[in-house]
């Protein structure tokens, strides 16, 4: 390891050979922009030293010397060129404005045989200027722009040739655009991540490779060549693999999968190998490459023609796996959040041998991620993280950064002193449903839908035993288009879900729609994201999950990311007869909870009116009024559950249809 740190690395490989001095200027694009600036000097010293004149007609200028106003006459092919007397110059310039004047200049008449008989008659003393072809106005006129063009011309075409020598900036196409931390450039350790511990054990193991090799070699041990973090988008894999580095005090190499991808074909593959070349000088080292799937894709899939320059970067990158030694001190860590459209090629052992998976984090690992970002925040004594961890199920660590801050500015906003638990309850309902518009204004009519929509999710869910508890109902517009939301915020992790779970959801979701169809009589485009996410549950309950007697154990789901488990086009690989039941299924799933979502809101319908009429009032319902109205709420009995899993809708019974937006 290099252990002069205060000096940064190169990126290339072949930037610290070059000659800095005069015949490494000369012997380079150099040379052409030094004859440029002779070039224009000569035509400026040309054009200076020139004497400023005054353009006047061949009579005028015969004139002026008839009269005694010109000392001396230059005389060439073209032009007459007269220094007048000091009088008469005083008066020309006088007359013609221009203080910078010297000279008069007339174009000639060259049969006049009485020019040089009257200059000495008057005593004028005249002189003839040698010409000849290379020094006429025509060199300037056409021999100079072209001299210019083709300086100009062969300028830029050694710039973008590949015989520029090897300082070229156009030969930086296939060099890398990593950017190399040491030691004090991460800045980041294991005590700033928080919420994926196996994560970090797993890692344990890297770091002491890079801090004692020997340790691992001494026996003919092998270190991992390839880490790969996967995990969906905000758990914090960056940040872990700048952890990495900073534990181990190696330098880190950080790139994404973009920077390889060029319009160029071969340029990408071009910077792989420049980029290993680069970590081999520096060993120990860690090499990041983040959003890996940018290049990773798996190759020749969905019958389409690849994309050249991409497979050419993968193939590269595979190749260079292959061939550097693991005892050679250079880890390669990726990262991705789509790990099923990676090339098999990539994940196989020899490459990157072990797959950490960094999930979303559970409630003691928000509850550490919260104290992180709670560091410089000023707290109140009243805040408890443990209260707002429970309440946050689901978030990743960037979610919760997201929540602090904003519940900071909520308190800057409201004049107070430290950050107090209100703040942080708003702050998760900001994150959750958006930014609360007030200023958008609601019909009487809509109100009154809005209030009966939201209500009958309420009541809904405190009437089904396996629903989240309700936490707050507002008709308050939040974020790009929902008119009002019940929040339901879970008080425990969940990693699995019953049927009988799924089944209360789909029913809460449904009361919305159910309380419109019940007190109105009619329906309104506000359920359309419900009918979203019912029909989605309700499909992976049939095609994935196995909850349909008809369809059976069988899984049947379509992942159009993995084009070799489909038919080419995209369609799905079971027969239409499949496809139907799927369909029937799924609608007849959605109905029944219908009818049972029905049910319980017209069991309920004085506390329906009640709720509806509060919430119309004051707009939000929380706390303990809250609670008073969802202890008022009467479940199904089981002899109605019973009869209503039996029924099945009617054959003409059509599904309801999603309305074309909330």
């Amino acid at each position: 390891m290099d252990n002069d740190n205060d000096r940064r690395p190169n990126l290339s490989p072949d930037s610290g050979s070059g000659d800095s001095g005069p015949s490494s200027f000369l012997s380079g694009n150099g040379i052409w922009l030094l004859l440029l600036v002779i070039l224009g000097a000569f035509v400026a010293m040309r054009y200076f030293q020139e004497p400023a004149g005054h353009q006047i007609s061949y009579s005028e200028l015969k004139k002026n010397i008839q009269e005694g106003e010109v000392n001396s006459v230059r005389l060439s092919d073209q032009l007459v060129v007269a220094t007048p007397t000091n009088e008469a110059l005083k008066e020309a310039r006088k007359s013609t404005k221009d203080q910078n004047m010297e000279v008069w200049r007339a174009v000639r008449v060259r049969d006049d045989a009485g020019l040089i008989e009257l200059l000495e008659e008057k005593g004028v003393a005249y002189s003839a200027e040698y010409q000849t072809g290379c020094e006429g106005s025509y060199v300037w006129v056409w021999i100079a722009p072209l001299v210019i063009m083709f300086l100009l011309w062969s300028f830029f075409m050694r710039r973008m040739s590949g015989m520029g020598g090897r300082n070229n900036p156009a030969m930086d196409f296939g060099k890398t655009e990593a950017e190399v931390h040491l030691e004090e450039g991460t800045g980041v350790t294991f005590d700033d991540v928080a919420g994926c511990q196996e994560a970090k054990e797993e890692l344990e193991e890297i770091i002491e490779f890079l801090k004692k090799p020997e340790k691992f070699t001494r026996l003919g041990g092998q270190v991992p060549k390839g880490v790969l973090l996967v995990g969906p988008p905000g758990t914090g894999k960056t940040l872990l693999a700048r952890a990495v580095a900073g534990e181990a005090e190696v330098p880190f190499f950080n790139l994404s999968g973009s920077d390889f991808v060029e319009m160029f074909v071969g340029v990408g593959a071009a910077r792989v190998r420049d980029l290993f070349e680069q970590a081999k000088k520096k060993a120990p080292c860690i090499i990041f490459v983040d959003e890996l799937d940018a290049i990773g894709k798996q190759r020749g899939s969905g019958g389409f023609q690849g994309n050249d320059e991409r497979e050419q970067t993968l193939n590269a990158l595979l190749v260079e796996m292959d061939g550097f030694d693991s005892r050679s001190g250079v880890i390669l860590l990726a990262a991705t959040n789509r790990p099923e459209i990676l090339d098999p090629a990539l994940l196989r052992a020899g490459r990157f041998d072990r797959h950490i998976n960094v999930d979303r984090p559970d409630v003691r690992g928000r509850e550490q991620i919260l104290e992180v970002h709670t560091r410089g925040v000023v707290v109140g004594d009243d805040v408890d993280l443990s209260i707002i961890a429970a309440q946050t199920a689901g978030m990743v660590g960037s979610d919760l950064a997201n929540a602090v801050n904003e519940a900071a500015l909520l308190a800057a906003r409201r004049g107070k002193d430290e950050v107090e638990m209100d703040d942080f309850q708003d702050a998760i309902e900001r994150v959750m449903a958006g930014l609360e518009k007030r200023s958008r204004r609601l019909s009487d009519k809509e109100r009154n839908i809005v209030a009966f929509h939201e209500s009958g999710h309420a009541i809904v869910a405190g009437a089904v035993e396996h629903a989240d508890k309700v936490h707050k109902v507002s008709i308050v517009s939040r974020g790009l288009g929902a008119l009002g939301y019940t929040l339901q915020l879970p008080m425990e992790d969940r990693y699995l879900m019953t049927r009988n779970e799924l089944r209360d959801k789909i029913s809460t979701l449904l009361g919305g729609r159910g309380a419109e169809d019940i007190i109105f009589g009619d329906i309104s485009t506000g359920a359309s994201n419900d009918l979203k996410r019912v029909t989605d549950i309700a499909k992976r309950m049939v095609r994935e999950f196995g909850m349909s007697e008809l369809i059976g154990n069988v899984n049947y789901s379509e992942d159009n990311d993995n084009q070799m488990m489909s038919l080419p086009g995209g369609r799905p690989d079971y027969s239409d007869e499949t496809a139907e039941a799927i369909d029937q299924e799924v609608h007849g799933i959605i109905q029944n909870l219908y009818r049972r979502t029905v049910k319980i809101l017209e069991k309920n319908s004085d506390l329906l009116d009640e709720m509806a009429a509060y919430l119309k009032e004051n707009e939000v319902l929380d706390g303990e009024k809250l609670e008073s109205f969802m202890d008022r709420v009467e479940p199904l009995d089981d002899d109605e559950e019973v009869e209503l899993s039996l029924s099945q809708p009617p054959a003409s019974e059509a599904p309801p249809a999603a309305a074309p937006g909330e």
